[in-house]
């Protein structure tokens, strides 16, 4: 039994991984303080004696003995992490440096959570790890884009400086149960507007494209990484690089609601990505990797979710 601490263990993914390291007989210490995250996400793991929630902001140092660490802690929608984009930053980065110091001390293992958002606005389709990026370091996204390129930076100053074991994940969309109704991303949103009867409002002509990964395979993801030798540390991409545009995942979502919503169309915010699609061969190689999910299958059990979590 191995004792992991979950920073952002209340989140959307941070709850399927802390369900998962339970399932396989850990340890888990869940930090979180539920400025996104929630406790309806972990309620039915509290009662599970190997299971102990501290409401902490990682911005502040935090002391325990462990094992692992996976830090996820960071607003990861847009909306959110657009309201106090200084708060963002202070999450990545000094958050970054205390779980590397606790890491640091224990001789932990440390999995950081970093995202498809390093790259930006990218220039090469699909992106490959080797990618540096075609990123705005002064628009409205750049509080959550550059707060994870300097995280990714202070990793790698750890572990070249101070040997500190680390492992990095960029994480594609990703969707599920147990993802926030007004959390703005754009599975979500489609499936509340559908459900509730809106019309479903696309932010640009609706041909840029995303792929869309499944919470189960990112899971799998981090925990197969997190099991790689010492000498792998990433980055490594891991989504599903089946290519979708935002009008064919809209018009997915009222087939599967069977709802009559129309298609609204509005002006493309600041800095969104036209193209975003992720190379997993490293993935597959070093990991043994892919997702399983598809698409469909997965919206499906996601529309189930917000079907119950809306009270229709």
């Amino acid at each position: 039994m191995k004792r992991i601490l979950v920073t952002g263990g209340a989140g959307f993914i941070g709850s399927h991984l802390c369900e998962r390291l339970l399932k396989d007989g850990n340890e888990v210490i869940c930090v979180d303080n539920f400025f996104t995250g929630s406790k309806e996400n972990i309620v039915d793991m509290i009662g599970n004696p190997y299971f102990e929630l501290v409401r902490h902001d990682v911005v502040t140092p935090f002391l325990a003995e462990v094992d692992e660490i996976y830090n996820l802690a960071c607003p990861a929608s847009p909306v959110h992490y657009q309201y106090n984009g200084i708060k963002t930053i202070k999450t990545s980065v000094m958050g970054a440096i205390n779980m590397l110091g606790l890491a640091k001390r224990t001789r932990a293992k440390i999995l950081q959570a970093s995202t498809s958002e390093v790259y930006g606005d990218p220039l090469i389709h699909p992106q490959l790890e080797n990618y540096w990026g075609h990123v705005n370091p002064i628009g409205a996204r750049s509080c959550y884009d550059e707060g994870k390129r300097c995280a990714e930076s202070l990793f790698m100053n750890y572990h070249r400086q101070n040997g500190v074991r680390i492992k990095i994940i960029r994480i594609f969309n990703t969707y599920g149960p147990k993802m926030h109704p007004n959390d703005g991303r754009v599975v979500s949103n489609f499936i509340v507007q559908a459900l509730q009867r809106q019309d479903i409002t696309i932010y640009g002509n609706g041909n840029q494209t995303r792929s869309f990964q499944y919470v189960d395979d990112l899971v799998e993801g981090m925990i197969r990484l997190m099991g790689t030798p010492d000498d792998f540390i990433g980055p490594v991409n891991v989504g599903n690089p089946g290519e979708f545009t935002i009008r064919q995942l809209a018009e997915m979502v009222i087939r599967q609601t069977g709802s009559k919503s129309k298609l609204v169309y509005l002006p493309l915010p600041q800095d969104d990505p036209v193209q975003r699609q992720p190379n997993i061969e490293l993935a597959k190689e070093k990991l043994g990797w892919k997702p399983v999910v598809p698409l469909e299958e997965g919206l499906q059990k996601t529309i189930a979710y917000f079907t119950g979590k809306l009270g229709l």
